[in-house]
């Protein structure tokens, strides 16, 4: 299956680039987030690829989901997709977006791929092994590397969004004596504790689960652990949620070490 993943990622990646070398236009969704026909391209390449490959699996993407085409996944094993997540990134010229497609098997993500294509990198993770690819101009595989969340040492780096930090990742940081703190946009933010770079990832904010499904299977699988705001581990497959709609994520910690 990530042999499948990661074609479909680099082939939606290189849609993107297209858009992102030409210059994209910009239109904004209901809920007043902005969309590009580069997000409309990829989801269209990724929803294509995973229908051919994996007919019996349904998928949640972020476009479809915005124009009310969501399938039944309850009790089911299920896609999420992000075709472009940081989209903020992407307008404004930053390099930190990425294609995200995660496989969830009983409200876990167990499979996922995050690619960088301006970074020309991507991150993979499935069945306890994690993985840094290096992407070469010409959208092919050229490296392979392990990576592993690093051991717990005595001062602690964090890795807080770009453009949603809050009071209250502020105060998660003091009270956890965090001594330094790295910026990135999009779900770059847990590759970087996946592969040891940082050792944690607070998020105080709304999210949607294809923003972080792909990312947090990549960090599960380098040896991390994701949990809610009360300790338990982070779900998937969120729906019929009385105070926020269907897949929306609550409060998360992301972390390289279980706490």
């Amino acid at each position: 299956m990530l042999d499948i993943l990661e074609k479909i990622a680099l082939d939606a990646g290189r849609a993107i680039l297209d858009v992102y070398k030409a210059g994209p236009s910009v239109a904004y969704k209901n809920d007043s987030s902005p969309v590009t026909e580069a997000d409309e391209r990829a989801e269209a390449i990724i929803l294509s690829g995973l229908s051919a490959a994996f007919p019996d699996i349904p998928v949640v993407a972020e476009e479809a989901a915005a124009a009310g085409r969501i399938p039944d996944v309850e009790g089911k094993s299920f896609f999420l997709v992000d075709p472009l997540d940081g989209t903020k990134e992407f307008i404004n010229r930053r390099d930190d977006f990425t294609v995200n497609i995660a496989l969830i098997e009983n409200g876990a993500p167990t499979v996922g791929i995050v690619y960088a294509p301006a970074k020309s990198v991507a991150y993979t993770g499935a069945a306890g092994e994690a993985n840094k690819l290096s992407i070469s101009e010409d959208l092919n595989i050229t490296g392979r590397a392990k990576i592993a969340c690093r051991a717990r040492s005595g001062e602690l780096t964090a890795v807080a969004s770009r453009s949603h930090n809050s009071p209250e990742t502020e105060a998660f940081l003091a009270e956890k004596g965090v001594s330094s703190t790295k910026s990135v946009g999009s779900s770059l933010k847990f590759c970087l504790v996946a592969e040891g770079e940082a050792d944690v990832y607070p998020r105080f904010g709304r999210t949607m689960e294809w923003d972080t499904a792909a990312g947090d299977a990549v960090l599960r699988a380098a040896g991390g652990v994701t949990l809610d705001i009360d300790g338990a581990p982070f779900r998937y497959g969120k729906t019929k949620q009385s105070f926020d709609s269907d897949f929306a994520n609550g409060h998360f910690i992301a972390w390289g070490f279980k706490p």
